[in-house]
């Protein structure tokens, strides 16, 4: 696919999430994710569950929920196939989301991540994110015990 066309996004098959997890290590520079790629995310919550393809590969993917209890749309995990990257996929499948959460009546857009995890805080960040909670050591914004007790997490948070 040329640099400057991008991929048309669309609701994640079950061809699609077997491809994903397939290749998760070339999603995800080889860290062990599968444990945030349950079937459930496309079962449950298919129709905020978004891939982008080049022909029948998958190139990016985003899988997001709305809550029940709040009007807030859930993005859990979002990834870019290494190969496609610096192209702002990752971006234009966060797009595509917010205007599903909000034609679903969201307000707000939510996303977590470890304090660790440096590229998942300057991506949120650079879609204009806030970081809520209050400085951990590091100096970085954290929630504690959001993950479970002990389990700081980085807790991001836009208006719609």
């Amino acid at each position: 696919m040329p640099m400057d066309t991008s991929p048309e996004i669309s609701i994640c098959t079950q061809q699609d999430y077997d491809q994903i997890l397939e290749d998760l290590s070339e999603f995800w520079d080889g860290r062990d994710t599968r444990h945030l790629h349950h079937p459930f995310l496309i079962h449950e919550f298919g129709n905020t569950a978004f891939v982008m393809r080049d022909g029948s590969r998958v190139v990016a993917y985003l899988f997001g929920f709305i809550s029940q209890t709040q009007p807030v749309g859930y993005v859990h995990a979002v990834a870019v196939r290494a190969s496609a990257r610096r192209r702002h996929l990752a971006h234009q499948l966060f797009d595509h989301f917010i205007e599903c959460a909000r034609r679903h009546g969201c307000r707000h857009i939510k996303a977590i991540t470890t304090p660790s995890n440096s590229g998942s805080i300057a991506f949120h960040k650079g879609l204009g994110m806030q970081l809520l909670g209050r400085l951990n050591s590091d100096g970085i914004p954290t929630v504690p015990d959001y993950a479970g007790r002990g389990a700081s997490r980085v807790v991001f948070w836009k208006d719609i």
